[in-house]
């Protein structure tokens, strides 16, 4: 259904071509809006970027598993549900890749020109670098954002509230650690009630580790990414290297911890700190790191407690400009300061390309409820939209760290059941879930 446009409607405005800005721009043009989208390419490049088409694919053409019973493929299957045009692309140009999607590059951007050309929205090939005042904005600049632009943004929502890099340790589920393993505590505290689960290492199984740990193949630095990394966040491998002893008076000290098993301080503690108000998910402080994902899940699974780890988000260190949504963001993607000005994409603090088309989606659909005064009730948390739209938004502004969709950002499932059931019944909950969200807010 198209919304009647209202006399005084503002022009819309979607800064940035990336797969967020293009869903964005198309779920307000099918509904009857017209759009100017701004993409500075081809008259100036990030450093990244090599094409001059839209939606460009810069790291892989891959957009993961296909499978709704895992939390991407979940996703997917929400934004296909919600008329998205980046998996509707996805599904047009797809390439044989066995249970993931992975689409032609090439194809999968040209096909996204394509629509976009045949609707209501108007592309202007220039740099943006400051933010219209007198438009609805969407800012879909994605993790590269241009240095002039970025300092816009850090005017609008304050220097601390933007970052340039990322350095993120590893995320487990809850459900996957070895309880029998670990204890609770805090350094110098007594008793178990502390804020942190303990991983107690003994020396031999620090020494074992240690070795896995500085031998494990990392992923390169990209051309344009700084190679050297700020001495407050080294990768733990990297810390490592230093010494066989660096990690126990860093990330790994046991001091002011006594294992209740044994009566005595371990040789090393790695600890773990819960990430998000329900439980479901710890992060391994300190670690992060530049280690290939299949070396981390081998090495860090050498933890005691870890053994049989799911792990719901891997260690990365790389640029990215993001914001701190949790202190900036409404659940519609509006800035809490400002109605007219949404976010959308990586820059909110979502990490894929899944992940930023749904942020474009949901951005896009709420600047057009936006304008037509309509209710704006963010999807359920038991759907993977909604989710990730409450990560993103209520996590703890002091540690907030970009994440990918898990199923550990869900509410969690009513009796635990077995294991291999636990995808399936997350997408039963959530799909009947956005269907009735849908009818009732979605037009």
């Amino acid at each position: 259904m198209n919304h009647p446009k209202t006399r005084n409607q503002k022009p819309i405005v979607i800064i940035g071509g990336g797969l967020a800005g293009c869903e964005a721009a198309w779920q307000l043009s099918k509904r009857g809006f017209d759009v100017l989208l701004c993409e500075m390419k081809p008259s100036r490049f990030s450093p990244a970027h090599t094409s001059p088409l839209l939606a460009e694919l810069v790291c892989s053409n891959s957009f993961r598993s296909d499978a709704t019973g895992n939390a991407v493929g979940l996703l997917k299957e929400e934004m296909r549900i919600m008329g998205s045009l980046i998996m509707e692309a996805a599904d047009a140009t797809a390439v044989p890749a066995g249970k993931a999607l992975a689409v032609d590059r090439t194809l999968f951007s040209r096909y996204i020109e394509d629509r976009l050309a045949s609707a209501r929205i108007r592309i202007s090939r220039e740099e943006i670098t400051r933010i219209p005042e007198d438009s609805l904005v969407i800012i879909a600049t994605g993790p590269l954002t241009s240095e002039s632009l970025a300092r816009e943004i850090s005017s609008l929502t304050g220097d601390e509230y933007l970052y340039f890099y990322d350095a993120i340790s590893p995320i487990v589920e809850a459900e996957s650690i070895d309880y029998a393993q670990v204890f609770r505590a805090s350094r110098y505290e007594e008793g178990d009630t502390g804020d942190y689960l303990n991983c107690p290492m003994t020396r031999e199984e620090y020494e074992r580790f240690w070795t896995e740990l500085v031998g494990g193949e990392e992923v390169p630095f990209r051309d344009f990414e700084d190679k050297h990394c700020f001495e407050g966040c080294l990768p733990i491998e990297v810390l490592a290297r230093r010494g066989p002893k660096t990690l126990l008076f860093g990330p790994m000290k046991p001091v002011g911890l006594t294992d209740p098993k044994t009566g005595k301080r371990p040789h090393g503690v790695v600890q773990l700190r819960q990430e998000n108000n329900t439980g479901t998910l710890y992060n391994l402080v300190g670690f992060q790191t530049k280690l290939k994902w299949p070396e981390q899940k081998r090495i860090l699974q050498m933890i005691p407690g870890l053994g049989e780890a799911d792990f719901a988000r891997y260690g990365s260190m790389h640029r990215n400009t993001f914001i701190n949504s949790p202190t900036l963001l409404r659940k519609t993607l509006q800035l809490r300061s400002n109605d007219d000005i949404f976010f959308a994409g990586q820059i909110t603090g979502v990490e894929g390309y899944v992940e930023s088309s749904a942020m474009g989606l949901m951005a896009g659909i709420n600047a057009c409820r936006q304008i037509a005064g309509e209710d704006m009730t963010p999807p359920p948390e038991t759907t993977a939209l909604g989710a990730l739209l409450h990560h993103i938004t209520n996590a703890d502004y002091k540690t907030f760290q970009p994440m990918n969709v898990n199923f550990g950002l869900f509410v969690p499932l009513e009796g635990r059941g077995p294991k291999r059931e636990r995808g399936r019944l997350y997408a039963e909950r959530s799909l009947v879930a956005l269907k009735e969200w849908m009818e009732l807010h979605v037009s």
